[in-house]
């Protein structure tokens, strides 16, 4: 036992000498440089030495912010500020701001405007962190009323495991199993049901990173194409997840004029234009100043699964299963500490709703397939005389069920468009004299209309004669 401890102690006095052979002034370099992961462990063996030092607290609470760690990093920077150190004020209020701790925020942001008020460089950096805390306060306002029924901490490396989805809505895989010998730093692949088509992201370190796709050719995969300039923006295009419509693409960006990192965002392929729409930018819970990605949705079950590293250590990914809204429907709340709550996701039991099992809901999302007592109803589909399909899990033919998703995608672009539609109607009779642009977006929606129902009748036929030629014959 004693031979043990004096082991121990060596090693711990070998560790001590090696981390100290690292001086403060090399640590001071590093944290100029941007490279704060190197300086943390320095700042951390001189302050277990001068806990009181205001610079010494100010480098170690920023090195902690830098490298994720917020909660941390708040009780070593608000130290600093009541020392009156002036670089403290604007980096506790950032950190205040991330957190959606907006008044606080603002007060240390003007500790450092009157600490440097004839300082112009100093006053151009605040200008930058305080558009920032207003836009994210902004944000913070418009915060989707979602239900949030689960959350798992998983290993960053190990993510996928905590997404169980349907054999209806395809498979998730990383682009490095798919493509082999790839590195592709986490990078995730996505394919269709019907194992035909793949979206995945290339590119990276060096050049940013785009989503492309590929179809199936005979045995393999080819005829890769880049997915167009409307999704492949500025930054980094990552974390592709396709609806069984095909036609409704999930992915994450860090540009598009993200919040901080990945944020996720959704585009439609536009049958009128043959083209993508402009990407939107979902809300807040789902997008945060810290990284959000890989958003899907399972149809069958009626749940979804998004990825954040808020408040996560380096190595870690938080999984959220949310129940998907089918329309967006904002909180309305004067209470701002409650938005600031929901958006943060801080507790997932304030989304829940009265009379809701959400026991029942986190056990059916753990499943591989659906049962269809519990999804009585979905749609009526007449196959024929005989038979008519409510369910998904009706078809027998699985080429069948793809392209009748298809149909149910459409059906729900259709139904928006429609709404859009009596929308600008009854604008347009209340105020007669509302010009030009109103009439051309009227009859644009119309031709759009048009255009999806003639899918959706197409599609409907080719589903059934599908499922009828494979199954009842």
């Amino acid at each position: 036992m004693k031979l043990k401890y004096i082991l121990y102690t060596i090693l711990l006095v070998i560790s001590y000498q090696s981390l100290h052979s690292q001086t403060l002034d090399d640590a001071k370099s590093w944290y100029l440089e941007g490279r704060y992961a190197e300086a943390l462990p320095v700042f951390r063996m001189e302050y277990q030495q001068d806990p009181k030092n205001a610079s010494l607290n100010q480098w170690l609470g920023v090195s902690l912010y830098k490298t994720g760690r917020l909660t941390e990093a708040e009780q070593y920077l608000k130290y600093a500020s009541e020392r009156k150190i002036p670089e403290a004020y604007i980096s506790l209020g950032e950190l205040y701001a991330k957190l959606y701790r907006f008044e606080e925020a603002e007060k240390e942001f003007e500790k450092y405007q009157r600490a440097n008020r004839r300082n112009d460089e100093a006053l151009k950096k605040l200008e930058v962190v305080r558009e920032y805390a207003d836009k994210l306060s902004r944000y913070v306002n418009r915060t989707e009323d979602v239900q949030i029924i689960d959350s798992l901490v998983v290993p960053k490396a190990e993510f996928l495991s905590a997404y169980n989805l349907s054999k209806s809505s395809g498979s998730l895989m990383m682009v490095s199993d798919f493509f082999a010998g790839q590195q592709n730093g986490g990078k995730t692949l996505y394919m269709n049901q019907r194992e035909e088509k793949i979206y995945y992201s290339k590119g990276g370190n060096a050049a940013n990173s785009n989503l492309f796709t590929m179809e199936k050719l005979l045995e393999t995969f080819g005829n890769e194409k880049q997915l167009p300039e409307s999704i492949n923006d500025s930054g980094d295009q990552d974390f592709p997840f396709v609806m069984s419509d095909g036609m409704t693409i999930y992915f994450a960006s860090t540009g598009h004029q993200s919040y901080g990192g990945y944020d996720i965002f959704v585009t439609r392929y536009n049958l009128s234009s043959e083209s993508y729409l402009t990407p939107n930018q979902l809300s807040m819970p789902f997008n945060s100043p810290f990284n959000d990605y890989l958003l899907v949705i399972d149809e069958e079950k009626g749940l979804g699964w998004f990825a954040s590293d808020r408040y996560q250590p380096a190595d870690s990914v938080c999984v959220y299963t949310y129940i998907p809204n089918e329309r967006v429907t904002l909180l309305e709340s004067d209470d701002m500490a409650y938005m600031a709550r929901r958006a943060a996701i801080s507790s997932i039991a304030d989304s829940w709703k009265p009379d809701v099992d959400y026991s029942s809901l986190r056990a059916a999302a753990k499943e591989t397939h659906v049962s269809t007592e519990r999804r009585i109803g979905d749609f009526e589909f007449v196959i024929n005389d005989r038979v008519t399909y409510h369910n998904l899990s009706d078809f027998k033919s699985s080429r069948a069920q793809s392209i009748f998703s298809q149909a149910l995608g459409l059906k729900n672009q259709l139904k928006e468009i429609n709404a859009e539609l009596d929308s600008k109607r009854e604008q347009f009779s209340n105020n007669s004299s509302s010009g030009n642009n109103l009439t051309a977006s009227i009859l644009n929606l119309e031709k759009q209309a048009e255009t999806l129902y003639k899918e959706i009748e197409r599609l409907e036929i080719q589903a059934r004669n599908d499922e009828i030629r494979n199954s009842f014959n």
